[in-house]
């Protein structure tokens, strides 16, 4: 297997202390650089994150999921020989094998950017409330059409040295996805999808997006669009 030592995982968690540790030492088997963003936890993820050997960085409060990336990426970037950065879901719902896939493509191909997707192939196994709330954002966003991407609310992205030193989310929220992907159209990074497998549990079901969450992403990117016009 190729070295991985100049990658790093970037994992936001809140209140996953059932599941982080088995998470994070499944994925330094294969990448020894993971820095968890324990986002004001109250269930004992800190000390999971602990005893799991990744890096550990706490925001006192809970910021939200783009907060937490933000300062996560941060952190990676500023560690030596870091010049890849994946964002990794800390439920479980994302696979080793799928980031190992996208390195592959980032570092030989001419992108800078790549977005998971779950809309490539067969998308019935994808709980129906889910396929209806992502498939609603690419069609109310002439952004995503424009930049063929289907499925931008996928946590799972790879991505160079580049983006991650251009990188500037101010969505604490959900609606961060958005602004990322406002941010490949107005920073022009080169960018593309790699089809992904999502592990759907009963534990990351029960974490994962509502139809409430669905509308608040998309109004929270309708205002942040509306405040740089």
């Amino acid at each position: 297997m190729a070295d991985q030592s100049d990658v790093w995982l970037v994992v936001p968690v809140y209140n996953e202390a059932q599941v982080i540790a088995d998470v994070v030492r499944h994925a330094l088997e294969t990448f020894p650089n993971i820095v968890c963003v324990d986002d004001g936890s109250r269930d004992g993820s800190a000390d999971a994150i602990r005893s799991s050997g990744a890096h550990l960085v706490q925001h006192p409060v809970n910021l939200g999921q783009g907060a937490a990336l933000q300062t996560g990426i941060e952190y990676a970037r500023s560690q030596p020989g870091a010049e890849y950065f994946v964002t990794f879901d800390a439920d479980g719902q994302h696979q080793v094998h799928d980031v190992l896939k996208m390195l592959e493509r980032l570092r030989a191909e001419p992108f800078d950017i790549i977005v998971g997707t779950r809309f490539k192939g067969d998308d019935s196994h994808i709980p129906l409330i889910k396929r209806v709330v992502l498939k609603t954002v690419v069609a109310v966003s002439p952004r995503l059409r424009k930049l063929k991407l289907s499925d931008a609310h996928n946590g799972l992205r790879v991505f160079n040295k580049k983006v991650a030193d251009e990188m500037a989310i101010t969505l604490n929220g959900m609606g961060h996805a958005s602004e990322i992907v406002e941010m490949i159209a107005r920073k022009d990074w080169r960018v593309t999808e790699e089809q992904v497998e999502i592990l759907y549990t009963e534990y990351s079901m029960s974490k994962g997006q509502s139809l409430i969450n669905g509308v608040n992403i998309l109004f929270d990117s309708a205002l942040k669009t509306g405040s740089r016009r």
